[in-house]
């Protein structure tokens, strides 16, 4: 799904259209998440500097991203 027709089914008049364009905006923002937070490690950040960049504790990234 391109970002121009996510933008104009997330206004669609029709609710079926516009939760799944907000299903759909929420597995992207998990996947860039993910490659966000592999960078990161790679780069040598720790767990905590990414939780206050994601706004979370370093417990709950760790738990997520952490293998």
């Amino acid at each position: 799904m391109e970002t121009g027709d996510l933008s104009e089914r997330l206004r669609s008049d029709d609710p079926a259209v516009g939760l799944r364009a907000v299903g759909a905006l929420h597995r992207l923002a998990e996947q860039v998440e993910t490659a966000a937070v592999a960078r990161a490690r790679q780069q040598g950040w720790s767990w905590e500097q990414i939780g206050d960049a994601l706004g979370v504790s370093r417990q709950s990234v760790h738990a997520k991203h952490g293998k």
